[in-house]
């Protein structure tokens, strides 16, 4: 699924309008249907709903959703926000057409405002998208009054007051709402975790916008859905063997950290791989044998690190990086790694420590490797970011000055491409924020690597496969008591 900017869901509203064709006010009302249709599958009419309303064309939405609603027998009251004497055409044509239902309230200052009780569902249709200086005035105040109650506040395609494709200023006036309905298409601003509590739990509605406009698009913005994922699913043939899906191999484990490499090895045997080896210090033989008896082990000469390769000529794709330490006899062996590797490779955990402390190894990393991230690894990479915006930009020069894949962890995962397109994920939960999960997402992306898949469908994939069994697993276990190893028991293809 794209991602568009402000002037394109601009434009992309304007060709609808004139292709379809359809009015402006007919499209407004078909987007306000669609919202409708999501708010009363989610509140019972008997919750009343008051909707504050801005004069643009946001506040437009917000006087059709209340003619809607009143004709679905739910007490609804609006208010209109007197901030400004000009209002959008649409909006008066709707406002016209609200007096035959209820009439609207007026804000004319602060002491205006209403008291609700603790049952009124609050929407905010103050300001849409096309916002361009933060909210100031009355409608400040209105904002923050709002924010202050404790009653359910939904926004209408975005919340007032947040860009849709930049930062904010720190004091800027944002609804903090508990609902997010979009219209088409996500905006970037709901997938960036420093707009979290201004976006909470959103959801996107059609409307019917033009489908020929949003393939030929231009972004470099993408959500992977669940659609965009199981496109990718390649399906395993009847007559296939365990050499048709790859031999994986793994080098990872230190004195210590052996958990690291059982977890990243049982995700790769569990992603689909036809064959895996785990090289690792001599003191994790027995561990590796022990817990994952279908994985092969090379073992390493060194006791408690990794400090020579293994035998690499069959192996279709290579991990490095789970619970592997720092020693210097593994900083020499992945620096012999990246000037020897023929197979695709994917760099994580210590190993991404190691080229961040030894920056000339940024350099041998082959083109279209994969580096799988958590924030302040990322960070000691590629340099400190004054907010995701900025983190997101230095990530695409990384990705272009090294010619890597990077898959910058948390939630919303971005899968970052050399060519500046940044894919977000769509699954995974704060459940998965634990120790382990990692080098669970290394050994599924190792897997689908050695299965041949390309290094930039593997990254995306193996990012939503690796979200999906984390929602499984909270499923069954809650979020608070979800490990590692549940998200290996929930993988499924």
């Amino acid at each position: 699924m794209k991602i568009l900017n402000v002037e394109q869901i601009r434009s992309l509203d304007a060709y609808t309008i004139k292709n379809e064709p359809i009015s402006s006010i007919d499209l407004m009302e078909r987007a306000a249907q669609a919202f409708v249709r999501w708010l009363c599958n989610q509140f019972v009419n008997t919750r009343p709903v008051r909707i504050f309303c801005g004069k643009g064309n946001n506040g437009g939405d917000g006087l059709a959703i209340a003619r809607i609603l009143s004709e679905r027998s739910y007490d609804v009251q609006v208010y209109v926000i007197e901030y400004s004497p000009e209002a959008s055409a649409d909006f008066k044509t709707n406002l016209d057409r609200l007096k035959n239902h209820l009439q609207p309230s007026h804000i004319h200052s602060i002491d205006d405002f209403p008291v609700l009780g603790p049952n009124v569902i609050c929407i905010d249709a103050l300001l849409g998208s096309g916002l361009s200086r933060p909210a100031a005035g009355l409608l400040a105040a209105v904002i923050d009054r709002l924010n202050d109650l404790p009653n359910k506040l939904v926004a209408v395609d975005i919340a007032s007051g947040l860009y849709a494709d930049k930062a904010n200023g720190n004091e800027d006036p944002i609804i903090e709402p508990d609902f997010t309905v979009s219209f088409q298409l996500p905006k970037l601003a709901f997938l960036l975790p420093q707009n979290a509590k201004y976006v909470a739990d959103w959801h996107v509605v059609d409307i019917q916008l033009s489908e020929d406009f949003i393939k030929n698009a231009d972004t470099q913005w993408f959500f992977t859905d669940k659609q965009t994922a199981e496109e990718l699913i390649r399906p395993r043939e009847k007559f296939s063997h365990k050499g048709t899906y790859g031999h994986a191999v793994l080098i990872a484990g230190s004195y210590g950290k052996m958990g690291a490499a059982v977890l990243s090895a049982r995700a790769c045997l569990r992603s689909g791989v036809g064959l895996l080896t785990v090289h690792a210090p001599e003191s994790g033989y027995g561990i590796i044998q022990i817990s994952t008896p279908e994985a092969m082990v090379s073992v390493d000469e060194n006791k408690k690190y990794i400090s020579q390769l293994p035998e690499l000529e069959s192996a279709s794709a290579i991990g490095i990086g789970p619970g592997l330490g720092t020693d210097t006899l593994t900083v020499n062996a992945l620096e012999k790694l990246l000037k020897t590797v023929k197979a695709p490779l994917i760099v994580d955990a210590d190993a991404l420590n190691i080229l961040s402390q030894n920056r000339e190894l940024l350099y041998k990393l082959p083109e279209n490797t994969i580096l799988t991230p958590h924030p302040k690894e990322f960070q000691r990479l590629a340099g400190h970011s004054t907010d995701e915006y900025n983190r997101l930009e230095i990530g695409k020069e990384f990705a272009k000055k090294y010619k890597v894949i990077i898959c910058l962890k948390g939630a919303n995962t971005a899968v970052i491409f050399p060519n500046g397109e940044v894919h977000f994920n769509s699954t995974g939960n704060a459940g998965m924020a634990t120790g382990g999960t990692g080098d669970v997402l290394t050994g599924i992306i190792t897997s689908l690597l050695a299965q041949k898949y390309t290094p930039e469908n593997a990254a995306i994939l193996g990012v939503y496969q690796h979200g999906l069994a984390g929602d499984r697993a909270a499923d069954l276990k809650g979020q608070s008591a979800l490990i590692a190893s549940d998200v290996i028991d929930c993988l499924g293809w």
